[in-house]
């Protein structure tokens, strides 16, 4: 499984998100790829994946996929993960 976690200019914030993604995932006990990126990069990456994590104010940037887009309120909060990613893999 890839997971894509994007924001606005791929620096600290989608690597705030990979981390506490992958934590998110670890408490899940759910294997996965975790690809930080930006909006530029949001297409390429994203073609193969089955989630994409990101903000409220970047969803329309993303455009046409296959994979479900989950927004985030609070990229610092483990538990909203979890209960995100729970809910959208069917855990």
């Amino acid at each position: 499984m890839k997971i894509v976690v994007m924001c606005g200019i791929g620096l600290g914030t989608s690597a705030i998100l990979k981390v506490n993604a992958e934590r998110a995932l670890d408490r899940l006990d759910i294997e996965a790829s975790v690809q930080a990126t930006d909006v530029a990069g949001v297409r390429a990456a994203a073609a193969d994946a089955q989630i994409i994590l990101t903000s409220s104010e970047l969803v329309e940037a993303i455009g046409q996929t296959n994979a479900d887009v989950i927004v985030i309120n609070n990229y610092f909060d483990v538990d909203e993960l979890v209960a995100k990613l729970e809910i959208a893999l069917g855990s």
